[in-house]
């Protein structure tokens, strides 16, 4: 008789089952490569995980609609705000104007900006994703408030 793969009890399977409650883990994989054995306690299932947005992807992904936004309906967005360009929310999250609570804003009313200085943080799913200019100008105005959940394309500020 070979080597059995695992040494495990009742109570450590239990053990191991309580660790996926607790967590609220989909799965415990156990695996012995040398003979190829391999143990699953799996839990409830978990939700798929959300889309990876990286940290620099945020300003690319606002730079098209926003452009989109101001070459196709100039007038509707002139009759609701200044003209400018409009920068858009690139994700839904929690809008916030300054690195953190202590710290002044990055931008305010009567700011001058350049393509890549940072404007603003959304906060999704607990990732802080800056986002930068993709335009030079001044900050007309902002229409979001700091720690107010904002919606995907939705218009924050306007740079003219």
């Amino acid at each position: 008789m070979g080597r059995l793969p695992f040494d495990l009890e009742i109570e450590d399977i239990s053990a191991l089952a309580d660790i996926i409650n607790e967590k609220k883990l989909g799965e415990i994989r156990l695996q012995d490569d040398d003979i190829g054995a391999k143990i699953v306690i799996k839990g409830r299932p978990c939700p798929p995980p959300p889309p990876a947005m990286p940290m620099g992807a945020a300003p690319m992904m606002s730079a098209a609609p926003a452009a989109a936004q101001t070459e196709e309906a100039p007038a509707k967005e002139a009759s609701v705000h200044e003209s400018g360009n409009v920068v858009k929310s690139p994700i839904v999250g929690t809008y916030y104007s300054a690195p953190s609570p202590d710290k002044p804003p990055f931008v305010t009313v009567g700011s001058k900006v350049k393509k890549g200085d940072t404007l603003m943080i959304i906060e999704s799913m607990k990732l802080m994703n800056e986002v930068q200019s993709e335009f030079d100008g001044t900050v007309k105005e902002i229409m979001a408030k700091n720690g107010e959940a904002v919606e995907y394309d939705q218009p924050i500020m306007i740079i003219g």
